[in-house]
């Protein structure tokens, strides 16, 4: 057949790159937040982790795992009940390779949260379903740290490098992962309405369960988190998928939930009947117990949206750097230079805020830790939640407008972050319960208050606009009077001041000064693309790109 025409003037695939060395904001952070003397040990693996993940092979897994959701297999040939969920090859190499470069081993090393976080921004971006059985099981060990036993014999298990997915008993094994079972199909997020029941038994420590877990993600794990009604009140338990004996656990998966994203990773629904199980911390405090893991998990929810919108910004400014349009360069044209400068904008203040928190805890851990920076914690973890989170989806809308139509069709992998971009806010507790956890802070714990001041203080004198934003910010915590009616607006004003202060301390002179025109001066339209022509964009824009 003739050729009609020649192909030109296409984007070669963004692959064969250093996921990570190629981000400026993210590498920057690791070299302002990891102690020195393991600096160049963590270099060396994130910048290794980052070449597996930027190779075409890796991918290609990425794809080949979303493109191959999960089944369900309910029953064995000859009718006997097993409830097992059987994954594409793509989604233990994902996973496998996650494991072993450390991303559940927070806990074990110097920096180790620092180190863990950059690692999962990086990963995260091939395909963002494996990061959850790897933020549960990284995010168990917390709450098991209240039952020294438990953690004793648990956290080797749950630090481990090593990927071992069949399910055996979990002392048989030399690594496990973690899920967590917590909303009702009655209560959601009001987890006090939970209605499962855990029955005493003669051993001590030990129940049954029965009743049902309406969300349950990653139902192949080797343990589980769980929460359920014991005569003292609700109570945390732990529920291993194997007994000690090598029988199955009472674990009867119903259906797996058909998602709108995050399609690569099971999420279940589950009934307990005389399942065993094992508590954890005392009866009655229950949600004391769990929100330790929940606290971490909600980091990694900033840190995932942190993840998606780089990757978003990143195909934007590379499709726009080889893409000609009207005599030029697309990223050449001030209009399209403005949108990729905002997009820029936001995903660097997602992932400045994101690592600065994961120094926190590594600052916060153990009982000699900073106490500082665990009330800080304890008020910028939900209001970044919140925010980060809500970013996501706007974000990856305008950066998949930036191709084209071509960013509304599945090769380009553009749809498959956006499906991905709303998962963030809705888990781990939607918007207003976050809105809300501040407003507990707030009310409840003064030292988080302070803790945030300080933190934001660091910056003042440096930035007219952030030191009237701070201004004003003080005069509305001044009055929380019906302040649940305002808690988003507050909430957001939170996380852009402290998300200002820290580019300001951080970021180069053209990136903190357009964030502090548009989101705290106000110079700003409603949709991304109208900051200041004044501004020096191109610079914003240059950094975001993924060279090197």
């Amino acid at each position: 057949m003739a050729a009609t025409h020649e192909v030109t003037n296409q984007v070669p695939p963004l692959v064969g790159y250093d996921v990570y060395a190629a981000d400026r904001v993210l590498t920057e952070a690791v070299d302002r937040h990891v102690a020195p003397d393991v600096l160049d040990e963590a270099r060396g693996e994130l910048s290794g982790l980052g070449r597996t993940a930027g190779s075409e092979q890796v991918q290609e897994w990425g794809r080949l795992a979303n493109e191959n959701p999960p089944k369900l297999r309910t029953h064995d040939r000859y009718g006997n009940r097993i409830d097992e969920v059987e994954f594409h090859p793509s989604w233990h190499r994902l996973l496998g390779k996650g494991v072993s470069a450390g991303l559940t081993a927070a806990w074990t090393r110097p920096s180790g949260h620092v180190r863990r976080a950059a690692g999962f921004v990086v990963w995260t971006q091939v395909e963002a379903g494996n990061g959850c059985p790897l933020s549960m099981t990284h995010a168990a060990v917390p709450a098991l740290r209240t039952d020294p036993a438990l953690a004793a014999e648990w956290e080797p298990r749950l630090t481990s490098t090593i990927y071992d997915w069949d399910l055996r008993p979990a002392d048989r094994k030399a690594g496990v992962l973690f899920g967590m079972g917590m909303t009702e199909k009655q209560g959601g997020s009001d987890v006090r309405a939970n209605t499962t029941e855990a029955r005493p038994l003669a051993e001590d420590g030990t129940y049954e369960l029965r009743g049902h877990k309406w969300f349950c993600s990653a139902p192949m794990s080797d343990g589980f988190l769980v929460l359920a009604q014991a005569p003292g009140g609700l109570t945390c338990f732990l529920v291993p998928r194997v007994l000690a004996d090598g029988t199955r656990n009472v674990f009867r998966i119903q259906r797996l939930k058909d998602k709108l994203g995050n399609r690569s990773n099971a999420s279940s629904e589950v009934e307990f009947d005389c399942t065993w199980a094992r508590r954890v911390g005392d009866e009655g405090r229950g949600v004391r117990t769990i929100i330790e893991m929940v606290s971490v998990t909600r980091l990694d929810c900033a840190l995932g949206a942190a993840s998606l919108m780089r990757q978003a910004v990143a195909q934007a400014a590379h499709h726009c750097a080889y893409r000609e349009a009207f005599g030029g360069k697309l990223i050449d044209k001030p209009l399209m230079r403005n949108v990729l400068a905002d997009l820029a904008l936001e995903s660097e203040a997602a992932t400045t805020l994101a690592l600065r928190l994961a120094a926190a805890y590594d600052a916060a851990e153990g009982p000699d830790g900073d106490e500082g920076e665990r009330a800080l914690l304890r008020l910028a973890v939900p209001a970044a939640k919140y925010w980060v989170t809500k970013r996501c989806t706007a974000t990856v809308t305008e950066a998949a407008e930036c191709l084209g139509g071509n960013g509304y069709v599945e090769e380009s992998g553009m749809p498959r972050l956006l499906r991905e971009s709303p998962l963030n806010s809705i888990w781990e507790g939607a918007g207003n319960v976050q809105a809300l956890d501040v407003l507990r802070a707030l009310q409840r714990e003064p030292r988080a208050l302070d803790a945030y001041l300080r933190e934001v203080g660091r910056a003042r004198g440096a930035d007219h606009r952030l030191d009237r934003a701070i201004k004003n910010l003080l005069t509305e915590l001044a009055d929380l009077d019906g302040v649940e009616a305002r808690a988003r607006r507050l909430v957001e004003r939170l996380a852009l001041v402290l998300q200002g202060a820290l580019l300001v301390r951080y970021a180069p002179p053209a990136v903190a000064d357009a964030f502090c025109a548009s989101r705290l001066g106000g110079d700003w339209g409603a949709a991304f693309g109208t900051l200041p022509h004044t501004l020096d964009l191109a610079s914003v824009v240059e950094r975001a790109r993924p060279v090197g």
